[in-house]
């Protein structure tokens, strides 16, 4: 099930809503929103619901051990830098294992097959091969319920955060449906205190649906339009200079307006449930280095990947041939997260590279005495490059396109086929005004501040609109769905 539907949006929420604010209490809601998210999230596959439980599971009771205070009638937080048992460091060792290993096992074990099975074609030793006829399914959202399900154990170890006595207050947390298939990812210290305290108010239910309407504003009116350009530069067999400079613009509008639209729905959701998630975007593409591009583009993952693993790493603190290494070795993995497939740890060298080389150079930067344009331009360009690995179907697709870029690709045969479908006045009326939103007009986090009746009218017109685009619409996917 996904928001940008007609089940979920006039079926699935309102009745969802309604069950929700029925309930008397917030344990009650919190095992109400635990149901609706099982549901939510068992519609395309129910086995995945298990998958989920068993996790969920796991962490809770490792949570137990690693609180160490069975006896208590609450909680505590430990004391961050105490020393810890070793039951409790076993505890989360196993956490960090099973979510690790659910996640290796069902993302990766394709990859690795085939990775196997040419390595020994390779050499000759065909005998030697996996003879694997299943393919594994991948679990919907099992890369942010496994970091947000971590994070919890993690947490609680380092003193960060109070634990959770009941199991269905945990569950909520884990399973909560706004944010479980696609982030942002949660980290358990930032909803600690609001699943025991949070306000409901008409200011705040508000401001989520108006969070809810631009979002779907992003994604169906102008993620969905620049999708299909990707698409048709990206499946074509060639494509010219301008062709391809117009796919991979229109895939960074894709991937932007499909993401931040998902999280700004599910921000909104979250509010009109009464949470406060945090602020996953920030105009990443007005950025001037990479650095900064990883400030502003999925900062609930960027800051995860900082917390949990550069910092345990020794991040800067070990000398700058030690930052080095880990900042690349970090957006290695950060690619290797997205997906199982060695275009998205071309992408994440891509960006560790940079990260490190800008460490390097530090203020001496060869584009940093530019004017700011100039930053921007560098550095939008440098993501576009990124973004070619990232799309593409393999390593040799995402080197042809990268020739097209630079012109020296194959001359298309069909070349006035293609501009004809990609240039039509709703396709470039669509990235005109997409360009505007990223460059000129404010995030949503800031604009839906203070609802005003203006506002207000502006978001009733935009759902307006994105409901009658989606019954027209036969391209609507989530693509981040699918990381």
């Amino acid at each position: 099930m996904v928001f940008s539907s007609h089940i979920f949006i006039f079926y699935f929420l309102v009745a969802g809503l309604a069950l929700y604010y029925a309930m008397p209490g917030r344990r009650p809601k919190h095992l109400m929103l635990t149901l609706l998210s099982y549901f939510f999230y068992g519609w395309a596959n129910p086995l995945f619901v298990v998958l989920m439980l068993t996790s969920t599971l796991i962490d809770y009771m490792c949570g137990l051990v690693i609180s160490g205070q069975y006896g208590q009638k609450e909680f505590k937080v430990l004391e961050p830098g105490g020393q810890r048992s070793r039951a409790q460091r076993n505890a989360m060792i196993l956490s960090i294992c099973s979510n690790l290993s659910l996640l290796a096992f069902f993302k990766y074990f394709n990859l690795g097959a085939d990775a196997y099975n040419t390595l020994v074609s390779t050499f000759g030793a065909e005998a030697m091969s996996l003879g694997t006829v299943i393919k594994i399914t991948l679990p919907l959202g099992i890369s942010f319920y496994t970091f947000q399900s971590m994070s919890y154990s993690i947490d609680i170890y380092r003193g960060d955060a109070k634990p959770i006595r009941n199991f269905i207050d945990f569950a909520c947390y884990v399973s909560m449906f706004p944010q479980l298939v696609a982030g942002p990812i949660i980290r358990f210290q930032e909803v600690a205190e609001q699943l025991e305290h949070r306000t409901y108010t008409v200011v705040k239910f508000a401001r989520g649906v108006c969070f809810f309407c631009m979002g779907m504003s992003k994604k169906i009116l102008l993620a969905n339009p620049a999708g299909f350009i990707a698409d048709e530069t990206f499946n074509a067999n060639a494509v010219g200079v301008i062709d391809a400079w117009w796919g991979i613009v229109a895939y960074s509008f894709q991937i932007y307006f499909d993401f931040s639209g998902y999280s700004d729905m599910a921000i909104g959701l979250g509010l009109m449930l009464g949470f406060v998630f945090p602020k996953n975007f920030n105009s990443p593409y007005i950025s001037q280095s990479i650095t900064e591009f990883w400030q502003r583009w999925h900062i609930s993952l960027s800051s995860w990947l900082r917390d949990y693993l550069y910092i345990p790493l020794g991040g800067n603190r070990k000398g700058n041939i030690r930052t080095y290494v880990n900042l690349a070795l970090v957006m290695l993995l950060g690619g290797l997260w997205h997906g199982a497939a060695f275009t998205f740890i071309v992408w994440g060298a891509i960006h560790g590279g940079m990260l490190a080389f800008e460490r390097f150079q530090g203020k001496d930067s060869f584009y940093r005495s530019l004017p700011k344009p100039g930053k921007i331009f560098i550095t939008y360009v440098t993501v576009l490059f990124a973004w070619v690995f990232f799309r593409a179907d393999g390593i040799g697709s995402a080197f042809d396109y990268c020739a097209s870029m630079i012109g020296l690709g194959e001359s298309p045969d069909a070349a006035g086929l293609i501009s004809g479908a990609l240039y039509t006045p709703y396709r470039l009326l669509s990235m005109l005004a997409g360009a505007i939103v990223i460059w000129g007009c404010p995030q949503t986090w800031d604009w839906t501040r203070r609802i005003t009746p203006l506002k207000a009218v502006i978001c009733l017109l935009l759902f307006v609109l994105s409901v009658v685009a989606m019954t027209t619409q036969s391209y609507n996917p989530f693509i981040y769905f699918i990381f």
